[in-house]
């Protein structure tokens, strides 16, 4: 069963059409990789699923449920999670204070929504950093706290925006072995992403968008061969 299904998806900013009639789905428990030349749309489908922006046609669901011109506190609350290629801690208070405030979106006990973030601050490897401010984190460390404060939600599904930028190949490992580790607590994971190694090697499909519009989608092998693809994006077959 599709965990989220969006129809002709369209959304416009004065003259420019920034999707176009664009549909898909998500099955629960995927991974679902979206990539595409810079201004392709890709940052503003996440912001539509995400509930940032209102759709100027289309409809989307989760789970059957139409959730179309939901706000983001709502899709939250449903179970839909994101973060942000540039991060965007809460500076002034400690990373253990910025899981919380998430946690508490869900859980109203105080003592369980700190023993829970506590316990996702280890998974992802910042339990020593507990204490710490946000703002004296280094850029690997601010991408997982990203990612932590996405899982203090409880999410269903985490919309991943560009959470390799910046990492060098060691923290780009790194950070592919979390994305595995979520997506094995049964965790549904919609990834935009221009560092295609990273991207190839952890999605069951990709979705590729061009001047608004999805124009292939398949295996990433697939996709990876595909000659429009290619013309658009890779400029070469992709090398597995």
């Amino acid at each position: 069963m599709s965990l989220i299904e969006a129809e002709k998806v369209t959304k416009k900013f004065g003259g420019l059409t920034a999707l176009d009639n664009v549909s898909f789905h998500i099955g629960n428990g995927e991974i679902l990789g979206l990539i595409g030349p810079n201004g392709a749309g890709k940052t503003t489908l996440f912001n539509a699923v995400a509930g940032v922006f209102h759709l100027d046609e289309g409809t989307i669901r989760l789970n059957g449920e139409e959730i179309t011109g939901l706000r983001s506190s709502q899709l939250c609350a449903k179970g839909i999670a994101r973060t942000f290629q540039i991060t965007k801690p809460f500076l002034n208070i400690t990373v253990l204070e910025n899981l919380m405030v998430g946690a508490l979106g869900k859980e109203r006990d105080l003592k369980k929504a700190r023993s829970s973030s506590l316990e996702i601050l280890e998974f992802v490897g910042l339990g020593a950093k507990r204490d710490d401010l946000a703002a004296n984190l280094s850029l690997p460390e601010r991408k997982k706290l990203e990612m932590a404060r996405a899982l203090s939600t409880q999410p269903r599904l985490i919309l991943f925006d560009e959470v390799m930028a910046g990492l060098n190949p060691t923290e780009i490992e790194e950070a592919l072995d979390l994305i595995r580790k979520i997506h094995e607590q049964g965790i549904t994971l919609f990834i935009v992403e221009h560092v295609m190694r990273a991207i190839m090697s952890v999605s069951h499909r990709v979705m590729v968008l061009h001047h608004g519009q999805k124009i292939a989608e398949g295996t990433p092998k697939e996709m990876g061969e595909n000659q429009a693809v290619i013309d658009a994006y890779l400029g070469e077959s992709y090398a597995f």
